[in-house]
């Protein structure tokens, strides 16, 4: 399904933008040349993107990255956590800037967000898409995706540690998102941000996240695609998220980092960061 873009108006106030539904999106705005669209993962937001903007801002891209509603500096509705509305404001941002020939960097739960923009509003504004740890193409176990995980795992996470007492489980768990010898003060760094989010965008979100089933849309992406995966990725498994999403795109590649868990564009970065403009600067 194809939806109607807006007519680009430019943003009521610098800095943010205006949802059609009412909701205030934060975003940054970083250098010049040609755009790249940032979105972070679920409960993380646009501070997480800052070393790569750094890094292609210093090598003439414009960068831009936004907070997802819930998240950040933005609006927090209370609704609006599925992928259509969530691929929509993706849409208002990049109507709103009139951005052209973009390229999406997504990580984790927003890789969905991005191929339900593609599939929901089409390619007119997109060059390429790089998914970072992608949870596509279904994440949850189901007759017809036996590979999948159990829902009871997803739900048993919301219920006992999303409901109960969530920073005691970020504490148990952000040492497996990045690695052993992550600084401290990194790992802080991450925290800080995953305990910015609502409560209800988190709840919300994860429950779209494991529940959606992007397979009948990847095969009718076809621009070009760097997935870029780890193989210690425990909260996406390479074998039933990256490697069957590179099955069903028709121009993706998959690059695997051995050794790199889920937060490998922060304990990875340099080895990512060149990969990233290698990929921008190959048009």
């Amino acid at each position: 399904m194809s939806v109607p873009s807006m007519s680009p108006a430019g943003p009521a106030e610098p800095g943010f933008i205006h949802t059609d539904d009412g909701v205030k999106l934060f975003y940054r705005d970083w250098g010049r040349g040609n755009p790249v669209v940032f979105l972070s993962s679920w409960s993380l937001n646009s501070d997480s993107w800052a070393y790569q903007m750094l890094a292609l801002t210093e090598h003439g891209h414009r960068c831009i990255a936004y907070d997802r509603r819930g998240h950040g500096q933005s609006s927090d509705p209370g609704t609006g956590f599925d992928f259509d509305r969530l691929a929509d404001d993706l849409a208002t941002l990049l109507d709103t800037l009139d951005l052209r020939g973009v390229t999406l960097v997504g990580h984790s739960m927003s890789c969905g967000e991005i191929v339900r923009y593609l599939s929901r509003h089409g390619s007119g504004r997109v060059s390429r898409t790089v998914l970072v740890g992608t949870v596509t193409p279904m994440l949850a176990r189901t007759d017809d995706n036996p590979d999948g995980i159990d829902p009871a795992v997803f739900e048993a996470f919301r219920s006992d540690c999303l409901m109960r007492d969530f920073p005691k489980w970020l504490e148990d768990n952000i040492r497996p998102f990045m690695t052993a010898d992550s600084s401290a003060g990194m790992m802080a760094w991450v925290k800080s941000m995953v305990l910015q989010a609502s409560m209800k965008a988190l709840l919300d979100c994860h429950r779209a996240t494991t529940s959606t089933d992007f397979r009948r849309e990847l095969p009718e992406i076809a621009v070009p695609t760097l997935l870029v995966h780890g193989d210690l990725d425990v909260s996406s498994p390479l074998a039933i998220t990256g490697r069957k999403t590179a099955e069903l795109m028709p121009n993706a590649t998959l690059t695997v980092y051995e050794g790199a868990p889920h937060g490998l564009f922060l304990t990875h970065m340099d080895r990512f960061n060149r990969d990233l403009l290698a990929f921008l600067d190959a048009r």
